[in-house]
């Protein structure tokens, strides 16, 4: 008998247990975390379009610091142009995407990464042909790696604002390829890392 009323006590707590705790957390009771709960309210798509804004925001900021110290420290005038026009098209892209950011409540990192901070650091301790060279291999890769990822998150990004600035920011970086490859044949470089 006593066996029956255990098993009647457990079976009835098994039951009423997942009723109870589907019941809303009482002002004195925290709250246990779902799993639903613990996933971001965002789905997949949109965090790939936040890593993108992210990143993209990053780059541009790399973008106008290494064109600033071309634009001041280049021996060739097709590279100091070069820089200066990095530094004038990607702080207005910078601009609009902080616009974007804002309306989207995505943060943006402050600073570059440790990775072009390094490649800045390595660049200004350069002159002459040398920096030239390097920077222009620098930017001829850069640049190809973001037209590609420009040219995936215009056509298969989730966030159709992103999705529109990627696809309007797109040809201008097209068009920084195409004049870093010109500036790679003039400093009398093939554009490939060493």
């Amino acid at each position: 008998m006593m066996k029956s009323i255990w098993t009647g006590i457990v079976v009835l707590g098994c039951v009423a247990a997942p009723a109870f705790a589907a019941q809303p957390p009482t002002p004195t009771q925290s709250p246990t975390p779902t799993p639903k709960a613990d996933k971001p309210t965002m789905d997949k798509s949109g965090s790939a379009d936040q890593v993108f804004v992210r990143k993209a925001a990053q780059g541009g900021m790399a973008e106008v610091q290494l064109g600033q110290l071309a634009a001041d420290k280049a021996a060739s005038d097709e590279v100091k142009k070069f820089g200066q026009r990095m530094v004038t098209d990607h702080g207005k892209a910078n601009d609009e995407l902080k616009s974007l950011a804002q309306q989207k409540n995505i943060t943006l990192p402050a600073d570059v990464d440790a990775k072009d901070k390094a490649l800045h650091d390595r660049l200004a301790k350069m002159s002459g042909a040398a920096f030239d060279r390097a920077y222009m291999q620098h930017m001829l890769a850069d640049h190809r790696t973001d037209v590609n990822e420009f040219k995936k998150e215009s056509t298969s990004g989730k966030d159709p604002d992103v999705k529109a600035w990627a696809g309007k920011t797109l040809p201008t970086l097209e068009e920084h390829l195409r004049l870093a490859q010109d500036a790679n044949k003039a400093v009398g470089t093939s554009g490939t890392k060493k």
